[in-house]
């Protein structure tokens, strides 16, 4: 959490807050407030010297969201597979409580990820957040990197973008390719905007290529930016800040 002085009413003048935030430097932000690219609670800001409440102010620089100050924590784990996508699992198996259980807070996970699939799933104490992004009205793109059987064809990644009809409805990708390809198995790399359960690999199987192995890399703009499986970072202010404004938040 970054630190931000406040006055007794726990306000603070804003270009202070951008620079204390490491948008700029105090001269920078001032003229980013001069030229009408600060805005606050929906208005322009252009007056030098105004006071905002750190905490709950909605600030946009250029057009990009600039995270609250906040106790929250905001997390991204690389998750291995095999563990549970809960924080605890009465059967005993191993859980997302085990992989974070040195952290003192009370972490949610955002979303789901399959027992058998590792990769980004995203970890906070902010209940709302959780939520709000798990909901169905808010999915972002996620991409996938799976390992299938046998060689993928050209025509076999058009019949993914044109969609394929399962069992409980239909299901498209946003973007699909090929990374390599051998006579026994392929690497694609899939973006889909859904999270029914085990749609990717339900998917890739009904198109003929049974998945052998699954990474979720993104989700939106977070990446796993080369974390080891079991290992934790903090959130980006950026990544935040989009994610907030991916959920209106």
């Amino acid at each position: 959490m970054r630190q931000v002085e406040t006055d007794d009413e726990g306000l603070v003048r804003l270009q202070k807050l951008l620079a204390q935030s490491g948008v700029a430097s105090r001269r920078k932000c001032e003229e980013l407030m001069l030229a009408g690219l600060v805005e606050v609670d929906g208005e322009v800001v252009t007056r030098l010297g105004t006071k905002v409440d750190p905490r709950t102010a909605r600030i946009l620089v250029d057009g990009k969201r600039l995270p609250p100050v906040s106790d929250h924590v905001y997390l991204v784990l690389n998750k291995p597979r095999g563990v549970v996508s809960t924080m605890s699992d009465p059967e005993g198996r191993r859980s997302l409580g085990d992989v974070v259980a040195d952290r003192p807070e009370r972490l949610f996970h955002v979303g789901r990820l399959d027992t058998d699939t590792d990769g980004l799933i995203l970890l906070t104490n902010d209940g709302d957040f959780a939520q709000r992004l798990a909901h169905p009205s808010y999915e972002m793109d996620k991409t996938y990197v799976a390992e299938v059987d046998g060689r993928v064809e050209k025509a076999v990644v058009r019949r993914l973008l044109d969609g394929v009809e399962l069992d409980d409805g239909p299901v498209s990708v946003s973007r699909a390719k090929v990374v390599s390809t051998t006579a026994d198995r392929s690497i694609v790399e899939l973006v889909i905007h859904e999270g029914r359960n085990r749609i990717v690999r339900r998917m890739l199987d009904h198109v003929g290529h049974p998945v052998r192995h699954l990474t979720r890399t993104a989700i939106g703009p977070v990446v796993l930016r080369g974390l080891r499986q079991g290992q934790l970072r903090e959130l980006t202010e950026d990544e935040l800040g989009a994610l907030l404004e991916a959920g209106q938040l």
